[in-house]
Parts: C-alpha cells; structure tokens; sequence
C-alpha cells in the first residue's frame, strides 16, 4: 500500500478517535450538570426523576431531556408539570447546547443563577407558576 494512503488512513482514524472522545467528554459533562441539577430537587412520591436520571442510562433517554443527533448534546429540557420543587443550581451553566429550559409548573424558588446567562444558544426560559413563595429572580 501506498505510504500517503497509510498516513491518510492513520491521520482519518486519529481524527475519529478524537472526535469520539470530544463527544464522550461532553457528554459526560452534560451528565454530570443534570444529576448535580437533580440532587438540588426534590418531588413527590411520584420522583419519576430519581428513578428514570441516573448513570446505569444514557442522558439522552431521560425523562424530559431531548439531544440534538448532530452533536448528541443536550439541548433541551422540560420537566415541567413533574411536582418538583428546590431550587435551580448552577450547574445547569455548563449545558452549553441548551436551547430551551422548561421548569413551569413547579415549586421552585430562588434565584436563576447567574450561569445560565452563559449560555449562548439558550432561547427559552419557562419558569411560569412556579407554586412558591418566593417569586425567580432573574439575571
């Protein structure tokens, strides 16, 4: 075989491994934001989240959360209408694909933490009927 095919070959499979373990990382990343998310909540009897969450599956399967296929990140998430209530952490920052973020009907309070004024490709923000006290502030 040809030298220039050989580094071709050698130059293309280094760039896929790279790129497979960008995405693992990211991934991981995105994980590790919602379970750290998650353990700031808490719900009613019916925790749908601290059953369906969790590392035994991939975060692109759980309950509310949508990935994009292109680079299998999330990029949205809705768990809206679920009985949770805490606050929301700054974790959620490091969701650097989120597009849209949907906690309405809930009881969550507090402040919307700084972070998610990061996020650059974020356009919606639903945080309607949040059923407590103490009304979001927001960034």
């Amino acid at each position: 075989m040809d030298t220039s095919y050989i580094l071709l070959f050698a130059q293309l499979s280094l760039f896929i491994l790279l790129h497979n373990h960008t995405s693992l990382a990211n991934i991981i990343t995105d994980e590790a934001s919602l379970l750290a998310f998650k353990s700031h909540i808490s719900s009613h009897p019916n925790n749908i989240l601290a059953s369906n969450w969790s590392s035994s599956g991939p975060v692109c399967s759980w309950i509310g959360v949508t990935c994009s296929s292109r680079h299998n990140r999330v990029t949205a998430l809705d768990i809206s209408t679920m009985q949770l209530h805490g606050i929301i952490p700054p974790h959620l920052g490091n969701l650097s694909f989120l597009v849209s973020l949907n906690i309405s009907n809930n009881a969550f309070h507090g402040d919307l933490p700084q972070e998610l004024a990061r996020l650059q490709r974020l356009k919606v923000i639903d945080v309607a009927s949040n059923n407590s006290p103490e009304k979001f502030r927001h960034f």
